[in-house]
């Protein structure tokens, strides 16, 4: 089977149609997604309504908690605040919906997927060897997915700790060792690279691959600004950061 695993789209709809086209065009088998479908970006409802409609595995992150009021908005600062606010008055009620029925962690056949880390599902990011090892350490699945950092990344633990950040065309080998895979985020990159990023497993040949998917910034962009988001989170669309 081959899968594409997505992570936070935050409601940035023409990075999530271009990524679907190229999951598309790779005739990817199942799409896996590990979190925060909305928040920061211009179009939540469409963007749920396409994960509902493609995605076979579905979490929630903090971003789409806060929207429902399972997270209080006082636990968000700045601009993240002023978006959440904003989307919580935008959506609608087909999206509110689904993303109740969603929760941050999940379970397939050889695999465990989390929207933040093993150790806490919706506000840890693994950034640093101490919170990778711990994740390492609570899971024992070949593969443990995260996404939260919106930086792709790639951890293995053989007889050390090892990996690091994952640019597009990394290619990794599965099954000799386990491995932590982050796909980076579909709608707000923040590793510099300000192409949408998406990871792509091949269960049969046995490969991990990271890929970037080019698609209109700009047009996400002046729809932001369009409903009044915070220039910053339009403006840092373009630096991927």
């Amino acid at each position: 089977m081959r899968v594409a695993v997505l992570s936070d789209v935050h409601a940035n709809l023409h990075a999530l149609e271009a990524v679907l086209a190229e999951v598309d065009a790779a005739a990817v088998d199942a799409i896996w997604f590990l979190g925060d479908l909305v928040g920061y970006g211009p179009r939540p409802n469409e963007c749920t309504a396409l994960l509902q409609e493609r995605a076979s595995i579905c979490l929630a992150g903090n971003h789409d908690l806060v929207v429902l009021g399972k997270i209080s908005i006082a636990a968000f600062a700045g601009e993240a605040a002023a978006a959440a606010t904003w989307t919580r008055s935008a959506l609608d009620e087909t999206a509110r919906t689904f993303l109740e029925s969603l929760q941050p962690q999940g379970d397939v056949t050889g695999a465990q997927l989390f929207h933040g880390s093993p150790r806490d599902p919706v506000w840890e990011y693994v950034l640093s060897e101490e919170v990778a090892g711990e994740s390492f350490e609570r899971t024992s699945a070949p593969l443990v997915l995260v996404g939260h950092s919106h930086i792709a990344l790639e951890l293995s633990n053989g007889r050390e700790l090892r990996g690091g950040q994952a640019p597009a065309g990394t290619r990794l080998a599965l099954g000799s060792v386990r491995r932590l895979l982050n796909p980076g985020s579909v709608g707000q990159p923040r590793d510099g690279d300000a192409r949408a990023a998406w990871l792509e497993i091949d269960e049969e040949a046995g490969w991990a691959t990271f890929r970037r998917t080019e698609y209109p910034v700009e047009r996400t962009q002046a729809e932001m600004r369009d409903v009044g988001l915070p220039e910053v989170l339009a403006a840092r669309l373009a630096h991927g950061l």
